[in-house]
C-alpha cells in the first residue's frame, strides 16, 4: 500500500499506490462518534451506548419488583426522589439480597443504612462505570460500592472513585483477616493478581492487599451471602 522514498540522510517521503484501500483502512482506524458508526467500522462495542438503564431498589415499591431508572448523555429519567445515598451492588444475586447486603455494609462503615436512606443499584458489572450512569451517581450525597474484591472490583471502584471524588466509599470488613477464609477464587492469570495488589495499595486499601498476598485468591461477594 506504500512506497517509501529517501530524500535525505533522515528524511522520506512515503507514496500512497493504493488510495481506495488506504481511505478504507483511515475510515476503519477513526474514533466513531456513535454505536452505529462503530457497527459500520465492525466493532460496536468501540462506543458506548447512547442509553443505558439501571434497575434500584428503593423505599415504597409495591412488589420485590425493582425499579427501573432509564440514563443517557442527556440526562435520567428517574420516576422516584433520591435517598441521600446509594449502594451500588455488582452481581445480581448479591442485588436481589439487598436486605443483607444494607447489614453487611453497614456494619462495614459502621453506619446504618436501609431504604429509607439508601437505594440500592445493581452495577451489572462495567455498565456503572459508563459516563451517563456515574453523572446520575453524582446527585447522591454519598455512594457506596459493594464488589468483588478482586482486580475487575477494584478497577471499577478506582473508575467510580475518579468520577465520584470522596463520595465513593469500597465496602469491606473492618477486620479483613477473619474473611480470609472466603477469599476461594484462583486468579485467571498473574497479571491480573499483581494488579489486584497494585490497585489495593494505590487505593490505600492495605488489608485487602494483605488479604491478597497471604491467600493468594480474590474473594467473589457472593461468599458474603454464606451462612
Amino acid at each position: 500500500m506504500f512506497r517509501p522514498v529517501k530524500v535525505s540522510s533522515n528524511g522520506w517521503v512515503v507514496h500512497i499506490l493504493a488510495p481506495s484501500a488506504f481511505a478504507e483502512l483511515e475510515q476503519s482506524s477513526a474514533s466513531p462518534v456513535s454505536r452505529a458508526h462503530a457497527a459500520e467500522q465492525g466493532d460496536s462495542h468501540r462506543h458506548g451506548t447512547g442509553h443505558s438503564f439501571l434497575l434500584v431498589y428503593r423505599e415504597g415499591l409495591a412488589s420485590d419488583r425493582p425499579d427501573t431508572v432509564v440514563v443517557s448523555e442527556s440526562g435520567a429519567d428517574c420516576g422516584f426522589p433520591l435517598k441521600s445515598s446509594a449502594m451500588v451492588i455488582e452481581n445480581e444475586e448479591n442485588f436481589f439480597k439487598y436486605q443483607r447486603m444494607l447489614v453487611f455494609a453497614s456494619a462495614c462503615e459502621n453506619t446504618s443504612l436501609g431504604l429509607e436512606n439508601c437505594d440500592v443499584v445493581l452495577g451489572s458489572g462495567n455498565r456503572i462505570t459508563r459516563r451517563a450512569c456515574m453523572a446520575w451517581l453524582n446527585r447522591y450525597q454519598r455512594v457506596y460500592c459493594a464488589f468483588d474484591y478482586d482486580a475487575g472490583g477494584l478497577q471499577m471502584f478506582a473508575t467510580m472513585a475518579g468520577h465520584l471524588g470522596e463520595k465513593a466509599s469500597f465496602v469491606q470488613p473492618g477486620h479483613l483477616e477473619s474473611w480470609h477464609p472466603k477469599f476461594r477464587k484462583a486468579p485467571a492469570s498473574t497479571e491480573r493478581f499483581t494488579r489486584a495488589i497494585q490497585l489495593a495499595e494505590d487505593l490505600g486499601f492495605s488489608s485487602l492487599a494483605t488479604a491478597f498476598r497471604e491467600t493468594g485468591k480474590f474473594m467473589e461477594q457472593e461468599m458474603i451471602l454464606d451462612d
